[in-house]
């Protein structure tokens, strides 16, 4: 009986040590930690409504981003023109996410790792369409501004 005892004392103890998770994340659920996903989510929103308006005005104009494997420098002009010219040659997106990692540093930047599924229906010159798929893992870099944040690297 003391066995018994001990073990459902243990058991409720640590079942209060568990951390509680955003449903469908891999991110510990605090008042912080929604908040940035909400911000995300508003992005991925945005992303698959092709609003090039909405995403441009989720950016910093600080925003400076080196594509993986390039030495392509992308910069706010460029990444407002680059975002319009693919969005206009898309009909539809199909944009997933699922969240692994919020990171608060000490540089006032919030790290955002996240794994994404994106499908979307290009258009091509010759009057064709066809879906095209990536699932890449990814890190936005938020600022805050505000009541809110920017993105400042990683679109």
């Amino acid at each position: 009986m003391r066995a018994l005892t001990l073990i459902l004392m243990l058991g409720v103890a640590a079942s209060g040590c568990t951390k509680t998770m955003i449903p469908n994340t891999e991110v510990e659920d605090t008042t912080d930690t929604r908040k940035v996903i909400s911000f995300c989510e508003e992005y991925r929103h945005a992303m698959e409504d092709r609003n090039v308006g909405k995403l441009v005005a989720m950016v910093s104009p600080q925003y400076h981003s080196r594509q993986v494997g390039s030495h392509d420098y992308v910069d706010y002009d460029r990444m407002k023109l680059s975002l319009t010219d693919e969005l206009t040659k898309t009909n539809a997106i199909r944009y997933e996410i699922k969240y692994q990692k919020v990171i608060f540093s000490e540089d006032n930047h919030v790290r955002v790792n996240y794994r994404y599924a994106a499908s979307w229906k290009a258009k091509h010159a010759d009057g064709t369409e066809d879906w095209e798929h990536r699932v890449n893992d990814n890190q936005l870099d938020l600022v805050p501004e505000g009541e809110g944040y920017k993105i400042i690297a990683g679109m």
